[in-house]
């Protein structure tokens, strides 16, 4: 457990003594200057809780002594040290009052707040003697002091004297300090503000003050906006002061000020644009502080009133001028830019010339300024993107808006300009490629709001390839005769290749989401959008002057989800997948992996692994599971590492499952596909050796018994992969993600396994027999064990359901992609579930057969796959409904973890989930529809072999759904968890937890968030933990443990109860404060089964650590040893829930 600031405190304030007393040179500055920092974290902290006591066995008030013995002794080290000591201690204060939140204000608390500092006196007292008898040296820095004291110093009256009166000092230093600390006493109080207003009026129009006080007390002027009636004077007096000013410095100051007070109250707002506009017309740093000001104003939401005529007028004309700066040219067409996108539709038609407007926006896109280039373009896409089509009609434009067909090749163009400067030597790559990147996230906007753009997107985009692969030729020329005169010609090649194939990678990658997106907003792409994709792919593919790596990735599109996707949407009809179109399919991708394995096969064979590494991954991510089985296999032989080698394997082992199952589905079609596998057989040797031999058997049997045989194979592999990557971890939590998502993919094969395994033991030919009535009767009974065992399974997939959803929500720095991936796995988990409960929508079936109440498992598998799809296909959800009756679906809500975090987004995945799902609705309405509600007993059994047989045939068209890896999966940092601190209260010293029998367990808690990366975009703001323990949780002997217990090597994830527990602490977050969830509960019934729980919640600081305290009710439990199991979750500053691996083991507590 990481100690916070108030257990190091005792620690600090002895090193501070040790450092000050310290002969040796520099010390004694060095030890104070140390404190800096710590400061500065310490006052981020709230104050330690009574828990946070008994973790660290603190005494209360502890940590309040020593903060206020460390503040002493810096007081002291200003009053007796030299000046650069006195340098120092201020420089201490100072970085604690630069790392305050200033938005608090007055809501400070601070490690330096009145509240928290209770010997203030002494401090005030030991710097006043240093103000009272150094030089003007020691008097500035004693002001910045009280400056940053500001808190409790503003209530000195003495103090204040000292402050004010040094406003009028003739040392420039000590009047800056004076000014520093006024401003500083404005955020504290209410009434110094009209007080300082009036001096620095006097100070700032007498005309014997040097021009540095009055430019710091222009500074210090912006700090009169605490209040409505000082504010509206100040700003009043400073319009005055502006316009009676001749020096530019000071009228800059000034503006920056006045526009400062004037976006505290929104009645200033225009007025203060107004006055803006006054200096538009003035030398360059006027105007460009006017313009940054306006562009200030209208980003702290200046209304519409505020915008005028002759304001735009000023604006337009500043960018017709060729001798304005390009910065200032920039300012101008910013504010443009806000105001004719947000307050357009509330200006009066006539205020704008929007024609004129456009112009001058195209203008600017072709500047030869890149900055102005660029804003340009950004305006006229968004202007494109805002009011296309019906947005268009009835929008104030006078004219119409740009056109994706104007826009898009201006960008193109754009894009190729940069990529010319590439060539010179003396241009940064980075800033280049970062101008790349936002030129092309602007088409990706065009191509979202104008779904029709993209076929000429994607000719743009050719046409710029073309130009990369050209500039090959012009490169190889000029290097001949470079290397005749440049002894660094082949350096500045090899760069120019580097750059190339870099940009080659950008523009993969914008194909890549380009089509994902055209996939989420469509449904699918056209053939037009296909042809073109595929045009371009096989350019770059046969193109020599980019390396295989390129050509890989490239071709590797080609085997996206989407265009399988393209490829099955094509001749669907009435929900049934066309036979012909799924066998072209198949051929299609199989002849695009070959190639994509010739390229792999290439960047082995020139030793460029970490290239083959990448492609393997980009390959399990697009579910080309040849190439990524091949690559991993070759690439174990490769490393030297035993970690890389294990991991190298697991990959192996699973992308040898997926591609099991891949060539199952290959070679059940027909003969069609000999020529291909044999193609392919080479690289997957290994794998037909595993299967033998696959294909059809000639008998058509119903259960083709080879699915098992394969599915059980590859549930194998999917193990031995989590296996080898537990192989040797030292630390439970290694590797969370990956084994944690194996293990749920093992967990869907089996489960398929066991319904074939189940479909292929019943007797179904018993109504066709002559066999007596006792072996009909027999088979009837088999049949009816056997809808059990199904309807087991059924129930397991959901359970298995809700553990992806868990698993959604348990990785806080998940990607968006790798996120709406696992929720599409989900949704396909889902339907899974559906299908193998099919049998349960017969009317008629003897409800005597099934243990488990068949009504209920209906509405829980409809109510788990209608609500997924509620968001994302209406009809087929509301279709779902109508299946069962209105009394078991009366609760529509889909209150689960996923759903807390995203919307509902699964990608195109979601599309071949659709399509299974249309498929199965519709044979089991016809079904229905046959049965008619009026079955007959006898007819019941010929009705349940027709459901049973529908549900083999739905399952192997699930198989078929394109199976992809996140690409979190190939993260192998450390992930995001939680670490639980517990202390006894009633006995903190011990070396366990010990409770009386019949008595309460009075816990203080610290959870600890753990690998928590600095870049993580969102912030938790709660944290929630649940504590629970059965009577089955006794251990056998009590266990020895330290004080905190060491990181865990169990996996959470295999809990039984995991799923339900956490769904209990969603339902304690979301329901927070009744009364009979927050409270600890113990069950009845059998002794064996008692349990106990209780909610906790924690206030994270800066580092993510929290404490609280709980009391668990365990006065029913027997005497012995028990372990607490807990689990959490925190709430992030966008309100979404997130729940965090436990990283350690609950506590042991002894009951005597």
């Amino acid at each position: 457990m990481e100690r916070n600031s108030a257990a190091d405190a005792m620690q600090w304030s002895i090193d501070l003594e040790k450092g000050i007393r310290s002969k040796a040179p520099g010390r004694s500055a060095e030890a104070i200057l140390e404190l800096g920092p710590r400061l500065q974290r310490w006052s981020l902290e709230p104050e330690p809780t009574p828990a946070a006591h008994h973790l660290f066995d603190l005494i209360p008030g502890e940590d309040r002594l020593f903060a206020n013995a460390i503040l002493l002794r810096l007081a002291d080290a200003f009053a007796s040290g030299d000046e650069h000591t006195k340098l120092c201690v201020v420089k201490v204060f100072l970085m604690e009052y630069r790392g305050r939140d200033k938005r608090k204000g007055k809501r400070y608390k601070g490690l330096l707040s009145k509240a928290r500092v209770r010997n203030h006196l002494e401090l005030l007292s030991r710097v006043k003697v240093v103000f009272d008898n150094g030089d003007a040296n020691s008097r500035a820095l004693a002001l910045a002091l009280f400056g940053c004291w500001a808190d409790f110093a503003k209530d000195s009256a003495h103090i204040r004297y000292l402050v004010l009166s040094s406003l009028v000092s003739s040392h420039v230093l000590e009047a800056k300090a004076a000014l520093f600390a006024a401003g500083c006493f404005c955020e504290f109080s209410d009434d110094f503000p009209c007080i300082l207003l009036e001096m620095l009026v006097s100070l700032m129009t007498s005309t014997e003050t040097l021009l540095p006080i009055r430019l710091a007390a222009a500074r210090v002027y912006a700090k009169m906006g605490y209040s409505f009636s000082t504010a509206t004077r100040a700003y009043k007096t400073g319009l005055k002061l502006v316009l009676d000013s001749s020096d530019e410095n000071y009228q800059i100051a000034m503006l920056v000020s006045l526009s400062k007070i004037a976006s505290t109250l929104a009645i200033l707002m225009p007025d203060q644009v107004g006055f803006l506009f006054l200096f538009l017309n003035q030398e360059k740093r006027l105007r460009e502080t006017a313009l940054k000001c306006l562009r200030f104003m209208f980003s702290k939401g200046v209304c519409h009133i505020s915008a005028n005529a002759d304001l735009v007028k000023a604006l337009v004309s500043t960018l017709d001028e060729p001798l304005v700066p390009a910065s200032i040219q920039c300012e101008a067409l910013k504010i443009l830019h806000k105001m004719v996108l947000h307050m357009l539709p509330s200006l009066p038609g006539d205020l704008l010339d929007l024609a004129k407007l456009l112009t001058v926006f195209e203008n600017a896109s072709v500047s030869p300024f890149m900055s102005k280039s660029l804003l340009g373009i950004r305006v006229l896409v968004d202007i494109s993107n805002k009011f296309r089509g019906d947005r268009y009609i009835g929008s104030k434009w006078s004219c119409p808006p740009p056109l994706p067909s104007q826009v898009v090749p201006l960008i193109v163009d754009r894009i190729t300009f940069q990529v010319k400067s590439l060539f010179d030597i003396c241009v940064s790559n980075s800033v280049v490629f970062q101008e790349v990147n936002n030129l092309l996230k602007l088409l990706l906007s065009i191509t979202r709001e104008h779904p029709d753009s993209g076929v000429m997107v994607l000719d743009q985009i050719f046409v710029f390839l073309r130009y990369l692969s050209s500039m090959n030729d012009k490169v190889t020329a000029t290097a001949l005769v470079d290397t005749l005169v440049n002894e660094n010609a082949d350096n500045k090649g090899e760069r120019n290749k580097v750059s190339r194939l870099k940009l080659a990678c950008k523009v993969h990658r914008f194909i890549g989401t380009y089509l994902e997106n055209l996939s989420e907003e469509s449904g699918a792409i056209t053939q037009l959008v296909f042809d073109k994709v595929k045009l371009l792919i096989e350019h770059v593919c046969e193109c020599k002057f980019f390396d295989c790596y390129t050509q890989a990735i490239f071709s590797l599109l080609l085997h996206s989800p989407v265009i399988w996707g393209h490829n099955t949407n094509k001749t669907e009809e009435s929900f049934n997948l066309d036979e012909r179109s799924r066998k072209l399919l198949y051929n299609y991708s199989v002849d695009r992996e070959l190639i994509t394995l010739e390229f792999a096969k290439k960047i082995l064979a020139e030793n460029r692994n970490w290239l083959a590494y990448k492609v393997g991954m980009y390959s399990a991510c697009q579910g080309a599971w040849f190439t990524s089985t091949f690559i991993f296999q070759q690439l174990i032989m490769r490393v030297h590492s035993d970690s890389c080698c294990r991991w190298l394997k697991s990959l192996f082992q699973f992308s040898q499952s997926e591609a099991k199952v891949m060539l199952l589905l290959l070679t059940k079609e027909d003969s069609s596909f000999t020529d291909q596998l044999e193609k392919i057989r080479p690289y997957i040797v290994f794998i037909c050796s595993d299967l033998g031999e696959i294909g059809h058997d000639g008998t058509n049997s119903f259960y083709e018994r080879n699915y098992g045989k394969v599915l059980l194979s590859a549930y194998g592999s999917v193990s031995s992969s989590k296996e080898t990557l537990e192989f040797d971890v030292t630390s439970g939590q290694a590797f969370s993600f990956q084994r944690w998502f194996l293990a749920l993919r093992a967990k869907a094969l089996q489960a398929v396994v066991d319904v074939l395994k189940i479909l292929s033991a019943i007797p179904f030919g018993w109504e066709n027999s002559n066999n007596n009535e006792q072996v009909q009767e027999s088979s009837v009974v088999e049949c009816l064990l056997s809808l059990e065992q199904i309807a087991q399974v059924s129930l397991r997939l959901k359970r298995l359901t809700e553990e992806f959803d868990l698993f959604s929500a348990s990785f806080m720095d998940i990607d968006i992609k790798s996120s709406n991936t696992i929720s599409g796995l989900a949704l396909s988990t889902s339907l899974l579930a559906f299908i193998t409960g099919l049998f349960l929508f017969v009317p008629n079936l003897p409800h005597t057969c099934l243990k488990i109440s068949s009504s209920s498992l209906r509405a829980d598998l409809i109510q788990n796959l209608a609500a997924r799809l509620w968001h994302i296909d209406h009809e087929i959800s509301t279709k779902l409904y109508q299946i069962i009756n209105a009394n078991e679906h009366a609760n529509k809500e889909f209150c689960n973890l996923k759903s807390r975090n995203q919307a509902f987004n699964f990608g195109c995945g979601a599309r071949d989930v659709l399509n299974v799902c249309r498929y199965a609705i519709t044979d089991m309405a016809c079904l229905r529809s046959e049965t008619d509600g009026t079955l007959k007993e006898e007819n019941t059994y010929r009705v349940i072999k027709i459901a049973l047989q529908l549900t083999f045939k739905i399952l192997i068209k699930w198989m078929e759904i394109p199976f992809g890896t996140p690409k979190y999966f190939f993260r192998v940092r450390p992930c995001i968890g939680s670490e639980l601190f517990v202390v006894n209260v009633a006995a903190k010293n011990s070396d366990g937890i010990f409770v009386l029998a019949g008595h309460y367990l009075s816990l203080s808690l610290c959870l600890q968030l753990r690998n928590v990366p600095p870049d993580l975009p969102v912030r938790p703001i709660k944290l929630y933990s649940m504590l629970y323990c059965r009577v089955s949780f006794q251990e056998p002997t009590p266990v020895p443990e330290k004080k905190y217990q060491s990181r865990s090597s169990y996996q959470a994830w295999e809990s039984d109860n995991m799923v339900e527990m956490n769904e209990k602490l969603l339902r304690y977050v979301t329901q927070q404060g009744t009364k009979d969830i927050n409270n600890s509960k113990c069950g009845s019934g059998n002794t064996d089964h008692q349990f106990v729980n209780t909610f906790v919640c924690f206030e994270p600081n800066q580092r993510g650590q929290g404490f609280s305290s709980c009391l668990l009710d365990v006065s029913r439990f027997p005497v012995g040893s028990y372990r607490i199991t807990w689990i959490s979750c925190c709430v992030d500053n966008h309100g979404n829930y997130w729940s965090l691996l436990p990283l350690n083991a609950g506590p042991i507590f002894t009951i005597c």
